[in-house]
């Protein structure tokens, strides 16, 4: 009989295992801290680590993808992946098209860098396309110029084609410390606020999906490990919950 029940105990383990959802998760792969590829090729950061966990507090078998950031929210609703993690800042215009889950991060710090402490950030700005904060620079009345990834925004300013470059904080700081000086913090704006928080994307069909996550998420703020988490992607300094 007590064999009888260990293998009765095996088989309904198996077989829960075997019926663990399977989620696709897209990331950019090139805005670091948040995602980025290391020197292996392999996808990491902050939010590879929370993500994998998310999904095992889940119960999830969790996949990553990489997918460019023009496109990534039309790939989502197109059902090409089931969610997005990649810095992305909750907004009323992104609510239009998908669901988010809980933050993951407090609303975060945007700031402008220049090659001058006393740039012009009513001048040529640019900020990375699809962006909240290329959004804010074009309601500032600065010439908005868009790029494709966070990198070229920074080259931008770099050589000469924009005035400043208004990005995420903690996407910026590392340009910002490594430039020896070439890179500075523009004069009180450098802790702009902006959008409600870092949260996941998905589509608004998904609703057990997002409840999901959002139970994963809860847990992590409960016991403090999402701050543990935060502080050690972005510093002890970290905005966190």
């Amino acid at each position: 009989m007590k064999k009888i029940m260990l293998a009765a105990a095996a088989l309904a383990l198996t077989a829960g295992m075997g019926m663990a959802q399977t989620v696709r998760i897209a990331t950019e792969g090139a805005y670091p801290p948040f995602n980025f590829v290391d020197d292996s090729g392999k996808v990491t950061g902050f939010e590879i680590e929370l993500g994998d966990e998310l999904c095992k507090r889940a119960a999830l078998e969790c996949t990553w993808v990489t997918n460019d950031w023009d496109s990534i929210i039309p790939n989502l609703v197109s059902s090409n992946y089931d969610a997005i993690m990649a810095g992305m800042n909750i907004s009323d215009e992104r609510k239009k098209a998908i669901e988010f889950s809980l933050p993951y991060t407090p609303p975060p710090l945007s700031a402008y860098a220049a090659a001058s402490a006393d740039a012009n950030i009513e001048g040529v700005v640019a900020a990375q396309i699809n962006t909240i904060q290329a959004g804010f620079v074009a309601e500032s009345g600065a010439t908005l110029s868009e790029f494709a990834t966070g990198e070229e925004t920074i080259a931008a300013v770099r050589n000469g084609e924009a005035d400043a470059v208004f990005a995420d904080k903690d996407f910026l700081s590392p340009y910002v410390t490594e430039s020896n000086g070439q890179l500075v913090w523009v004069n009180g704006k450098d802790k702009v606020v902006i959008g409600e928080g870092i949260a996941i994307g998905m589509r608004k069909s998904d609703t057990e999906l997002k409840a999901k996550f959002d139970t994963a998420i809860q847990s992590m703020k409960d016991d403090g490990t999402l701050n543990t988490m935060i502080k050690k992607w972005f510093g002890d300094d970290a905005l966190v919950f």
